[in-house]
């Protein structure tokens, strides 16, 4: 005969087994929520929950209604117990102990915020959203308000969210694991915005890996603290949209781009030297930016980093502005703002390299899951970093999703690519033996190929109007050329041969300059093979190499009119322009991250000058579309004098089918020249629109009374007689035709 059950049997027949109790409090349980949360038996609904310190646990259904106590099973804090609920819903507690009661919305009764088709997305590596999707998130969620949590571990036993909200208690807030992609999930209720945590991560053999920021975090604590900080959605109003819709429609390579290079924590600072905000930043900076005429203002990186003197290059948190300068809407107002005065914000993107902080993405999961295992390709030896692992798509959609995620949710103007041929070769600063050729037998990385042109192929497809650049200091070829011809894909390169060869000679005392005139004809060979970009960066002004003006020969005045006639000759070049804060000025003491610019410097006339120089060379750049709408073709170029070795004198011609071309001519020694035939393509006035020795810029005040005439010889021939002052250039533009 079968025994009837006991009321003592029915009342325990809910019991979670003492062996899940003991899992879940040691915080070594593989599915939590399998045990925690509201769960469905045959004789209806139970409710278990584990909270430390607490001694009284009962249900409430969100509206408030209670609906049973639980009875406590362990005294570390597990509670279990029937519920009068007749449905599966989410639930919260009232809890108790000596100190008083407190209410806790319980995570484990909700169900998963990710779907199917982010899993279907994720593991195809095509998911294009996944900055909305991992990281935190402010939600709604089945009733109630709180954060979503989703990363990446793949390899992890367990992940959980730690906090200052949870004591930092990895037992706790243990996530759900999406199993067939490696994410973890869980939705925190009631959590608000502005809390930090990190991510406990178990590794696969039950190792505790130390506490990991996130990597999609969208705002981080300040330096030396690490945490990420719960964000809620950018408040922020823009109102740059006819900004947005002109670079959209605009042919680039035809625009005008003059950008000036700047690091935000230097360019000024307080008086006691601590950081201006991003407000601070945009009352000084955008108005500054805009009477100098630069079109864009590039920021060395601005993502979160733990190292000052990095510059930013070593990132740890690739989508949250950096705290040095205040919340993340402080820059979002920074872009809108340079935008609404007709300034570009284009940012300094690292995806080359990233370092071995125990709370950033190295060996994540206790597993190298951002980077190579081999440190012959995941380790990289100039600066001690490790290398993403760009053949594996979860990576390659992290960065190009970081990609992405910059041009959106703060609309910025561009990308640059910090050190990119540190990723398209396996043997870059490598001895033999110490890479691995690519499955072809060859140096280049394959894998970094196609994470450069997937990247640029989604930024210019969902960001017309939003260009990057690329630092590429090799031959490798069609970096900037479309991804369907063989291109990297980039909209435009550094021209780093332009700017060692043009320093190179420059620093050269000029009576040895003959011997080496074809320094700067060199670079006509080349200078329409990529969309380039004349860089005079960060790099030229560090680690013992002076600053521009210390690099030019001579005494104290050839200096400034080497870099008066330098700079006019750069703007005067085919290619987009970069100059790097305080070259505008002069600045004479080699740039210092700790410090701001040597401002005081502008109280002299020389510096004044310099400064007045760039302006009018702004302007004359952007005003004139001669010297800019071919900046990347040929047909905006012409040679008039390429070898005038014994003089060093150059003379080229600007050009392009609207407005009037422009004559460059350089004269780089300190001996003026006076009646100097120019060839010229047109008879009639040419009018000088710039003259570096000018007195206004601390130059002699040597010239051609504000015009030349330009005449045809007895062959036809057109030329014109003209005084080139010492150390010099000059741009002539056509006014009248004959």
């Amino acid at each position: 005969m079968k025994k009837p059950r006991t009321v003592a049997t029915k009342a325990r027949s809910f019991e979670a087994a003492s062996g899940d109790v003991e899992a879940i409090v040691a915080g070594v349980h593989g599915n939590p929520f399998a045990v925690l949360g509201v769960q469905q038996t045959v004789n209806g609904f139970i409710a278990r929950c584990f909270v430390p310190h607490a001694d009284t646990a009962t249900a409430f259904t969100l509206e408030g209604k209670e609906v049973g106590a639980l009875a406590r099973r362990h005294d570390a804090g597990f509670f279990e117990g029937r519920i009068d609920i007749g449905e599966r819903q989410p639930v919260r507690y009232r809890l108790s102990n000596a100190g008083g009661d407190w209410w806790v919305t319980d995570p484990y009764s909700f169900g998963p915020v990710l779907g199917p088709m982010d899993d279907y997305y994720i593991a195809e590596g095509s998911h294009l959203r996944l900055f909305d999707k991992l990281g935190a998130h402010l939600i709604d969620h089945e009733g109630a308000t709180g954060f979503n949590f989703a990363v990446w571990a793949p390899n992890a036993k367990r992940v959980s969210v730690v906090g200052d909200f949870n004591d930092w208690d990895g037992r706790r807030h243990t996530m759900r694991n999406r199993a067939d992609t490696g994410i973890w999930e869980i939705f925190i209720p009631d959590l608000a915005p502005g809390r930090a945590y990190k991510y406990e991560i178990v590794g696969a053999h039950g190792e505790l890996v130390p506490l990991k920021a996130d990597p999609y975090a969208a705002r981080s604590e300040l330096r030396p603290a690490t945490a990420s900080i719960t964000a809620g959605p950018l408040a922020h109003e823009w109102g740059d949209e006819a900004h947005r819709a002109f670079w959209r429609a605009a042919n680039l390579r035809r625009q005008p781009i003059s950008i000036y290079e700047v690091h935000a924590g230097s360019w000024q600072r307080h008086d006691d030297g601590s950081f201006l905000s991003w407000d601070e930043l945009a009352d000084r900076l955008i108005p500054y930016a805009v009477e100098t005429g630069f079109t864009h203002i590039e920021f060395m990186p601005i993502s979160e980093h733990p190292f000052d003197p990095s510059w930013g290059y070593q990132t740890t948190g690739l989508f949250a502005p950096t705290a040095r300068f205040g919340e993340p809407e402080g820059f979002a107002r920074f872009v809108d703002g340079a935008h609404r005065a007709g300034l570009g914000v284009i940012l300094d993107w690292v995806p080359a390299h990233f370092p071995v902080d125990a709370h950033g993405l190295a060996l994540f999961d206790g597993t190298a899951l951002y980077e190579h295992a081999d440190p012959r390709k995941g380790f990289h030896p100039d600066w001690n970093t490790a290398i993403y692992n760009f053949g594996r798509r979860e990576v390659i959609s992290f960065l190009v999703n970081n990609a992405l995620f910059w041009a959106e949710k703060y609309h910025i103007d561009g990308l640059r690519v910090d050190a990119v041929a540190s990723m398209l070769y396996l043997d870059y600063s490598r001895k033999s033996g110490e890479w691995i050729p690519n499955e072809k037998g060859g140096r280049e990385n394959l894998e970094a190929v196609k994470f450069l042109q997937r990247m640029n192929k989604e930024v210019y497809g969902h960001h017309p109007g939003v260009m990057t650049i690329a630092e590429e200091s090799t031959s490798w070829p069609k970096v900037s050329q479309p991804v369907h011809e063989g291109g990297l894909g980039f909209g435009f390169k550094w021209n780093m041969g332009f700017m060692h060869d043009t320093l190179e000679y420059l620093s050269r005392e000029p009576i040895h300059r003959k011997h080496h005139h074809n320094e700067l004809t060199f670079g006509l060979l080349y200078a329409f093979s990529e969309n380039f970009v004349l860089p005079l960066s960060h790099d030229e002004v560090v680690h013992g190499k002076g600053t521009l003006l210390t690099k030019m020969a001579g005494d104290d005045w050839q200096k400034f009119a080497n870099l008066r006639a330098y700079y006019a000759f750069m703007w005067g070049y085919p290619g987009k322009k970069l100059l790097f804060m305080g070259q505008e000025f002069a600045q004479r003491n080699e740039w210092s991250e700790a410090r701001a610019l040597d401002w005081h410097e502008l109280q002299f006339a020389p510096h004044q000058g310099v400064q007045r120089l760039i302006r009018d060379l702004n302007y004359l750049y952007r005003s004139r579309p001669a010297l800019h709408a071919r900046d990347c073709e040929p047909e905006g170029f012409e040679w008039l004098l390429a070898d005038e070795k014994e003089t060093s004198v150059y003379a080229w011609l600007r050009k392009a089918p609207e407005g009037s071309p422009v004559a460059v001519i350089s004269n780089l020694t300190p001996v003026p020249r006076q009646n100097y035939r120019v060839p010229l393509p047109a008879a009639g006035t040419w009018r000088e629109i710039i003259n570096t020795d000018a007195v206004d810029y601390g130059g002699s005040g040597m010239g051609n009374h504000g015009a030349v005439k330009a005449e045809a010889g007895g062959r036809g021939a057109v030329s014109a007689v003209v005084t080139l002052p010492p150390l010099s250039t000059i741009m002539l533009e056509l006014t009248t035709d004959e």
